[in-house]
């Protein structure tokens, strides 16, 4: 094939109390690219299409991952031009610069045979998402490439396993139209924790993992619970413990921010519940005077895919 059309989805980072560890991917929002190859060596970026990106490849992510891919390859007389068509705002806290990421890598390897595995491509992705955050996370790109819900147990050496989707889980997002630098939220984090802190999140993570795996729905929702990233970074979106609040009492297993945000995501048992808690947000943001976006999804268990 000398082109090829895909389907990045976004993705929720930290789910809660995974922090840097655990994501999950989305079937909306997503961007879509065409990667194409091309007699001319190097890596292009034709155009971006639905936000001001670069289009120059060392300041893209697109073009710093499939840059990694291309030296691990060995081939640096290939040409691989790219198209972007971005459905997912950058800032946004819902896997924007992933999404660029994992479908360009996802496309570059569709192209060259298929050399790499999936997980293989994660490590080559991260490299877009230094570039975005300074920080080669792969909390959003994991999910984006592999499906469903995936754990990073280690960054050194890069270990990440992919764990079990209940049928009936969906996600509802809303992005309130701010935006908040991945790089920014970071900054603000406190470099220590208490141990009791520490102590609650990893309960939390193990059993956020066994619900999954049991599809026990009230310990997924009491898993559900950050004690050390949320307490700082909710002060940087409008209404977020109103938001919290009613979306649990419309039905929510419960949720919190999206990545580093500005959105923030609720986890449901059934679309129906799902759809209660979108209508709910947009009762909570509508008098704000903010714009917003809401999604409702079931978790996407494929990842990036190819559509043409």
């Amino acid at each position: 094939m000398d082109s090829i059309k895909v389907f990045a989805p976004g993705t929720v980072a930290n789910v809660a109390c995974g922090f840097d560890v655990i994501g999950l991917a989305l079937n909306a929002p997503g961007d879509e690219m065409i990667l194409r190859l091309s007699d001319e060596p190097g890596i292009r970026i034709t155009a971006v299409h639905g936000a001001d990106l670069p289009l120059d490849p060392t300041r893209n992510v697109a073009g710093v991952a499939v840059q990694a891919l291309l030296d691990k390859h060995g081939h640096p007389n290939v040409g691989i031009e790219i198209e972007i068509f971005k459905k997912i705002h950058p800032g946004s806290g819902i896997g924007s610069s992933a999404a660029s990421s994992a479908g360009a890598v996802v496309g570059a390897n569709y192209l060259l045979g298929e050399p790499f595995t999936k997980k293989q491509l994660v490590r080559f992705a991260m490299e877009g998402e230094r570039l975005a955050s300074g920080a080669a996370h792969a909390d959003n790109v994991a999910p984006a490439i592999l499906g469903g819900f995936t754990l990073v147990r280690s960054y050194r050496p890069l270990d990440i396993t992919s764990l079990h989707t209940p049928d009936d889980l969906w996600v509802s997002v809303i992005h309130p139209q701010i935006e908040v630098k991945t790089s920014d939220a970071r900054e603000i984090l406190k470099q220590k924790v208490l141990m009791t802190d520490a102590i609650r999140q990893w309960g939390n993570v193990g059993a956020l993992v066994a619900g999954l795996y049991q599809e026990d729905y009230g310990l997924i929702s009491r898993s559900l619970e950050d004690a050390i990233v949320e307490p700082v970074r909710s002060i940087l979106i409008p209404a977020f413990q109103e938001l919290k609040l009613k979306c649990v009492e419309a039905g929510a297993l419960g949720g919190g921010i999206s990545g580093s945000g500005p959105s923030v995501f609720m986890l449901s048992k059934g679309e129906a519940i799902a759809q209660q808690v979108a209508d709910t947000m947009n009762l909570v943001y509508a008098p704000l005077g903010v714009d917003y976006k809401i999604y409702v999804s079931r978790i996407n268990t494929a990842g990036v895919k190819v559509i043409e």
